[in-house]
């Protein structure tokens, strides 16, 4: 048990019986009272008045270091054995002038001795810190997500800009030749739901392939984060399984949506009485594997994929349509785009992936583009913030086929400018058409 202080209740005293509260109660000692109904007050920094009116500083003895600082052989001292410590006399007058024959003057040449871990101003000086060696087989290390500049020290900050990284899951970047993702918190959430797989492979005849899977985990239901981690990574395990067996990347993409729903549905609890009102965890599915010039495409929800020729003068498009209640409104022919994304239902998904979902339908495609470009798969946490495919080939930058990691950090960065209300994911995938004369998948 620990004898240290406990710090105080953010609420102070109990709402009910006002009792005093100590950190980490959910509920009153006194009258039982459940504090987690309580809203915590926000209370926020309040800025100074200005002028601040502040009193003089007193006189400085011109002669002393400070008026609130003592000599060092002003306060006596005994070493480890007993002995009295030297004391040294403390310079606190002038600096001695520079010697003109490029030599420096020895310390306390011409003006008294200087005491020893001084300088001539009399100010104590530290040593010059020991470099760290890096740790034996230690990788390289990670840049700051901030400045891209200083690397990140083992304390998780940077070192040229000192700026905090966020937690592993909150900001998650990978980059293969063919293919890249990021994936980032986002300004408002409190944890990133999101996840994304990315892998490279290869067909029987030695084709290769590229394939990246993003998830959008449901807020409204429980464990959100661990049904998007599960989805994606179970979907491109499958995906890498069956396509260098020489199944057709459409049927591999179908297979892989239905293994992701099976890792989804394993996280489900048995029902009971305490989670009656709980939903199971959940989450959207977008995935793309792009080989031998055929593009695939395969979703359940409103995450999204987008097709953008490197040609920019030709038009943009969008791969996918939504399960959500808007993209039903303008089907049906209730509602244009513009009023159905309105909504405040808009958002509202009629597909996921979960074991209260009700009834599993993987949407899959197939397109052969006739010339380069990007597929962009993403989250609603991006395409809110670039909603058509003209916005989104708008924002994207034009050497995204080249760079693809650089773009997918512009392209979170966008969303971040615009608010970063949810968390946003992107993966991207350079489309180049195969030589002339070779097969297609």
């Amino acid at each position: 048990m620990s004898l240290k202080p406990k710090s105080p209740h953010p609420l102070g005293t109990c709402p009910d019986c006002h009792e005093p509260l100590e950190s980490g109660d959910r509920y009153c000692g006194a009258c039982g009272f459940d504090l987690s109904a309580v809203p915590v007050p926000d209370r926020p920094t309040v800025p100074i008045a200005l002028p601040v009116e502040w009193p003089e500083a007193p006189p400085r003895d011109t002669r002393s270091l400070s008026t609130a600082t003592q000599h060092p052989g002003d306060l006596p001292g005994t070493d480890s054995g007993g002995r009295d410590l030297p004391t040294v006399e403390m310079r606190t007058d002038g600096v001695p002038e520079a010697r003109t024959d490029g030599v420096p003057e020895a310390p306390g040449a011409g003006a008294g001795p200087v005491a020893e871990g001084t300088d001539a101003d009399g100010d104590f000086t530290l040593p010059a810190p020991e470099p760290r060696p890096a740790a034996a087989g230690a990788g390289p290390r990670k840049l700051c997500v901030a400045c891209r500049t200083g690397h990140v020290d083992a304390d998780g900050y940077c070192e040229h800009c000192g700026h905090a990284q966020p937690r592993d899951r909150d900001h998650m970047e990978e980059e293969l030749p063919s293919v890249a993702a990021v994936s980032d918190r986002g300004l408002r959430h409190h944890r990133n739901e999101d996840s994304f797989a990315v892998a490279a492979t290869a067909l029987p005849d030695g084709s290769p392939a590229a394939l990246a899977v993003v998830c959008d985990g449901v807020s409204s239901a429980t464990r959100p984060d661990e049904a998007s981690a599960a989805a994606a990574s179970a979907a491109r395990t499958a995906l890498v399984t069956a396509l260098p067996r020489g199944t057709h990347p459409q049927q591999a993409m179908q297979e892989a949506i239905v293994a992701a729903a099976d890792a989804v549905n394993a996280l489900a609890e048995p029902p009971s009485p305490e989670r009656e009102h709980q939903n199971s965890p959940a989450c959207t599915i977008v995935g793309s594997v792009v080989v031998d010039g055929l593009l695939i495409i395969g979703w359940v929800g409103d995450s999204r994929a987008y097709w953008v020729p490197d040609d920019r003068a030709t038009p943009p498009a969008r791969l996918t349509e939504d399960d959500s209640w808007a993209a039903q409104m303008v089907a049906a022919g209730l509602m244009t785009e513009a009023q159905a994304y309105a909504d405040e239902r808009a958002h509202a998904i009629t597909g996921w992936l979960g074991a209260d979902a009700y009834e599993l339908e993987p949407h899959t495609a197939a397109f052969k583009p006739d010339r380069p470009g990007v597929v962009v798969v993403c989250t609603d946490g991006l395409w809110n913030y670039a909603e058509s495919a003209e916005d989104m080939a708008r924002v994207l930058p034009r050497d995204a086929s080249g760079q693809p990691l650089h773009a997918a950090q512009t392209l979170v960065g966008h969303a971040l400018d615009g608010g970063g209300h949810d968390n946003i994911t992107v993966a991207l995938l350079p489309f180049a058409l195969p030589p002339a004369g070779a097969g297609s998948a």
